[in-house]
């Protein structure tokens, strides 16, 4: 990888393959996995009490790829990131494959869409929000 004409290091390029989980911050772990499963349609991957109140919930899109660890805010910090993860912004982009079957699907289950769909260099594309307003991209990606 090069950086201002010069050649920097890969530090553990040959252990370090992909980015299995990211922390998703919830406010009620069953809440968030029926939103998840039963409105977005992923995969419940992992269900393990870790004693007290604390789980390890995974779920993931259905073709796989990087799942998300719902994670119940404890804190005043954490609740507060619930609705505010990306500050705003588009938080997560998820591909789809066919966007006009998975548009529809999702707005039949009643998943909120902010915009009409929209065709960009890069694909098509509609911003959605999940059950705590955070925002995601569903994105047909252009075939190269």
């Amino acid at each position: 990888m090069a950086r201002a004409g010069r050649e920097i290091p890969v530090v553990g390029a040959q252990t370090m393959s992909r980015i299995a989980h990211l922390t998703y911050i919830v406010a009620d772990y069953d809440e968030a996995l029926a939103w998840f499963t039963s409105t977005l349609g992923f995969a419940l991957l992992e269900d393990t009490p870790l004693g007290g109140t604390k789980r390890w919930v995974r779920v993931a899109p259905p073709g796989g790829g990087t799942a998300l660890l719902l994670a119940r805010a404890d804190t005043p910090d954490q609740k507060a990131a619930i609705s505010a993860q990306a500050g705003g912004r588009v938080f997560l982009f998820l591909e789809t494959e066919d966007f006009a079957r998975d548009h529809a699907a999702m707005a039949a289950r009643g998943i909120k869409f902010l915009e009409q769909p929209r065709h960009e260099a890069y694909g098509t594309v509609a911003v959605f929000e999940d059950l705590y307003g955070q925002k995601w991209d569903l994105i047909e990606p252009v075939a190269h």
